[in-house]
């Protein structure tokens, strides 16, 4: 697996590991025997970067996490959040509870630090210096390493790295959501922040293994996001088209495609697929080694901006939470 680079010399694994699907969101999966064993053989094939949150589950898919990794703690890197108040549906980044969550997330994980602690959405009744500084004091303690953030703007990360440098920023990003290239990536290059994109594979709508005659189980997060809707997904389909055509040529999958876009827009981006399925797995991984050539890239760039994505990335009441 090729290595990358986040701010302050983080290195990870060029394609990381999104866990939250194993709890949360898409209806019933593997039983948790399985789900470590594919968190483990994760590992085995150079995967270090793995990316979790209290609120998946909640709590349960960071014990999960926890319990998988701790025989190769010191192989990896662990990733977890903290700012929602859980219980209520709201935020909570008031320094004292950025601490107990740490504490807290420390023990469900197994282990003595966290190696990248992201406030995961921003609070509006704390201010950000704050939030700041409450990691800045995690990390004095050497309970937490990093600083992240996520779906922040540009301003506000901006406002916190005065205070704590950010290590890296979570934000959507993939062929079928474009906003992080106006502010977020020039940011990024001008104050050596890594980009992390989560749904890099657009919720697997981009795998090309969605239509718009696929019915969702129960449970599953997609049944209720507009861009999801029936009559969306037949208008997005153009765009899945496009990645297939591209992959038929460079003798890839149109989800290897569209990760190995993703790592050409630059090298500090790191995204982070999640899957339940070991095929998945090798699949993702292999699109490290897929090279797009400038051509490619035009072809891909300029065919995607020609088509208009239909619907809404998520329900109005979750938009709300976001700082984009």
């Amino acid at each position: 697996m090729r290595m990358r680079t986040l701010g302050n010399g983080l290195e990870v694994s060029a394609i990381g590991f999104g866990a939250m699907g194993m709890s949360q969101s898409y209806g019933p999966g593997p039983g948790r025997a399985d789900n470590i064993a594919l968190l483990r053989a994760a590992v085995e094939r150079g995967v270090t970067f793995f990316d979790t949150a209290e609120v998946y589950g909640p709590y349960v898919n960071e014990e999960l996490v926890g319990e998988a990794l701790q025989p190769v703690r010191d192989q990896v890197v662990i990733a977890t959040k903290f700012g929602f108040a859980i219980g209520t549906g709201g935020l909570n980044s008031r320094p004292d509870h950025i601490k107990e969550v740490a504490d807290a997330s420390l023990k469900r994980l197994r282990t003595d630090r966290l190696d990248l602690f992201y406030q995961h959405r921003v609070d509006p009744d704390v201010p950000i210096e704050e939030v700041a500084g409450a990691v800045r004091e995690l990390i004095e303690a050497g309970k937490v390493r990093h600083f992240g953030m996520s779906e922040a703007a540009a301003a506000t990360v901006r406002r916190a790295h005065a205070v704590q440098p950010v290590t890296a920023l979570q934000n959507e990003y993939s062929l079928w959501w474009h906003r992080p290239e106006a502010e977020i990536l020039p940011m990024c290059d001008e104050l050596g922040i890594g980009l992390v994109p989560y749904s890099p594979l657009g919720k697997g709508f981009l795998t090309g293994t969605i239509s718009a005659d696929t019915a969702f189980t129960e449970g599953d997060i997609r049944g209720t996001i507009p861009r999801f809707g029936e009559a969306e997904r037949a208008n997005n389909q153009a765009l899945v088209d496009l990645l297939a055509t591209v992959a038929t040529r460079k003798g890839a999958t149109t989800a290897q495609i569209a990760l190995a876009w993703l790592l050409a827009q630059g090298p500090y981006i790191v995204p982070i697929p999640g899957t339940r399925r070991l095929e998945r797995l090798d699949e993702n991984i292999g699109a490290a080694d897929v090279e797009l050539t400038p051509d490619d890239l035009a072809e891909l760039d300029t065919a995607a901006a020609k088509i208009d994505i239909q619907g809404g990335r998520y329900p109005e009441h979750l938009e709300k939470l976001t700082n984009i």
